[in-house]
This record gives C-alpha cells, sequence and structure tokens, in this order.
C-alpha cells in the first residue's frame, strides 16, 4: 500500500512539475538532460579557451543561440532547477577534455553574499555540485567573494582584470593543499574571473587548477 501511494505521489509530481528541456522548454521525460530536436543542435567537440594565466577551460557551449538562452533562464530567470539538464553536456566535455585528470575535488567561482541574496542561488555553484554527483568527486567551497565589485559583463574588457583583483580569499588552505581542483563557472568571456581564482587556488598551494564552464564567449 504504501509503495501504491508513492508511486501515486511520484506520478502526480510528474504532471505537475514536469521536467522541461532547459533549451526550449518542451517537456521531457525525467531522464533526459534535453529533447531530441535540441541535442541535435549540440556541437562537438568541446570548445577549449584559456582563463589569464594559462588556465585550461572546457565548456560543452558556445555562447550563443539556444544555449545564450538556456543561461540567461537559469542565471536571471528563476530556473536553478535546470542545473541538472545542464551539468550533463558539461561533464561530457569535462571527460573528452581532461582525460587521465583524476580530481581530488570540484568546486566553483563564488557569489558575494548580497548578490546571493538577490538572486536566491549561486548557478555556478549548482552546476559544480551536479557535476560532482554525476562524476561521483566531492563538491566542496573553497574561495570566499568577501569584497563586493562590478559584474563582469557589465564592464569593458579591458577593465575586467583590475575588477576580480582582490575580491576572492581561500576558504581553508588545508583543504586545497596539494590537490587536483577542477573550477566551475557558467560562462568564460575573457577568463579573468576564473583566472584570478585559480591564481589564488594555487598561490595557497593546491597540486594544479583546471576549468569548466557551460558557455564559452567565441571572440570574434
Amino acid at each position: 500500500m504504501t509503495d501504491f501511494i508513492d508511486k501515486l505521489k511520484n506520478s502526480a509530481k510528474d504532471i505537475l512539475f514536469p521536467v522541461r528541456c532547459p533549451y526550449c522548454e518542451t517537456v521531457i521525460h525525467k531522464t533526459e538532460y534535453a529533447c531530441e530536436n535540441c541535442k541535435k543542435k549540440f556541437p562537438s567537440p568541446a570548445i577549449i579557451k584559456y582563463a589569464v594565466g594559462g588556465y585550461k577551460c572546457t565548456s560543452p557551449f558556445p555562447y550563443d543561440g539556444i544555449f545564450k538562452k538556456a543561461v540567461k533562464k537559469f542565471k536571471f530567470g528563476n530556473k536553478g532547477g535546470y542545473a541538472k539538464q545542464l551539468a550533463f553536456p558539461m561533464v561530457q566535455s569535462i571527460l573528452e577534455s581532461y582525460q587521465g585528470v583524476n580530481f581530488d575535488l570540484i568546486t566553483c567561482v563564488p557569489m558575494h553574499k548580497k548578490r546571493l541574496a538577490q538572486r536566491g542561488y549561486n548557478q555556478a555553484e549548482l552546476l559544480a555540485k551536479e557535476c560532482a554527483s554525476i562524476m561521483n568527486i566531492p563538491y566542496y567551497d573553497t574561495l570566499e567573494k568577501f569584497k563586493e565589485n562590478l559584474e563582469q559583463h557589465s564592464i569593458k574588457a579591458s577593465e575586467r582584470a583590475k575588477n576580480v583583483m582582490g575580491v576572492y580569499r581561500i576558504i581553508d588552505k588545508e583543504l586545497i593543499k596539494d590537490k587536483k581542483i577542477l573550477i566551475i563557472d557558467d560562462i568564460i568571456t575573457t577568463g579573468h574571473t576564473l583566472g584570478e581564482c585559480a591564481k589564488i587556488l594555487m598561490k595557497k598551494g593546491c597540486k594544479s587548477v583546471d576549468c569548466a564552464v557551460l558557455c564559452s564567449v567565441i571572440m570574434s
């Protein structure tokens, strides 16, 4: 009887709150991460960029078309529930780009507490935790953003390096000591944010830092 009630509750949940494709919002099966039509638009192979300082960064998508729309909905449209579906193509690009690298932990680019309160969630953290779960690698918060700055997308590329300097710090040096770390964000544009975070992690004693994002801005 209990099993029947649980199945009934799950069925009702699926009807009332169906899983949707994060790219076009078509209803999909709860085990899928995108509809078949959108999957056909997924590029291959993974996109490789480098954050400032030479840190390799992989992503499955360019910041364009349906992928740009998905990121905007996820980031600004209160669609944090899309994190799990969005993480699957990220994991594919990570496995493709970092073959043979056994990461000790996954972390994310942190958000200042004031902005976190305004948005309700850190989209990079949601992606990082889902990637960690899929890959069976521990997730830890390793960095804190203790100073508020301007959002990188709101300023000129020439101002971005200065904008991220001195705004992050390590939470626990012992946690990262001699560790191979994968740091995750949602988008890479100029690579200053990821580069600054990676630099701090390296200075405080980790063994290596690699990066992964959902979308890469392709400079013309």
